[in-house]
């Protein structure tokens, strides 16, 4: 049976060097899914450095998922056109507030942990998650697959539902 863990806050930053899927550029948006929950950016027209700066939230759950990202191009007359994908592994940034919890971090500002991007994530470079004043958060640049090019910025903060519990 899935447990509420907490609250997860997903800010859309920007993308970059987003692939080409109109004559000269692109019209995107950002699908997120986590479990049954599904939310969108606005779309950002004639852009393939978008600044979208959105925050959605979702209801985090044991067990836990996999964060999936999708990126879209607008169009009006035919179906919107795939602009890549990414995945993101929750469990580092759900450890690390574990973690905070257990030494008590509060104040200040405190590097928990540090993921490496490597070929079995999406990272496009190295990301460190960190507390800050009491809120755990991971800033991530993700790669896209499945398309000639483009990143996303997130910024991932977790509020966790007390007490919480150690498994």
């Amino acid at each position: 049976m899935a447990e509420q863990l907490g609250i997860l806050k997903v800010t859309v930053v920007q993308g970059k060097k987003l692939a080409i899927r109109d004559f000269k550029t692109s019209d995107p948006y950002v699908i997120l899914k986590l479990d049954n929950q599904t939310v969108k950016t606005k779309v950002i027209n004639s852009c393939l450095n978008p600044v979208w700066n959105e925050e959605l939230t979702f209801s985090l759950m044991e067990p836990l998922s996999v964060l999936k990202l999708e990126v879209f191009d607008k169009d009006t007359f035919k179906s919107d056109d795939k602009m890549g994908h990414a995945n993101l592994n929750l469990q580092p940034i759900v450890s690390a507030a574990r973690l905070r919890h257990i030494l008590k971090v509060s104040d200040g500002e405190t590097t928990l942990r540090k993921v490496v991007a490597d070929g079995d994530n999406c990272l496009a470079k190295d990301s460190s998650i960190c507390s800050i004043n009491g809120e755990v958060v991971q800033s991530v640049w993700l790669r896209l697959l499945e398309v000639e090019s483009g990143e996303i910025e997130l910024k991932l903060k977790i509020i966790m539902d007390s007490p919480i519990i150690i498994t």
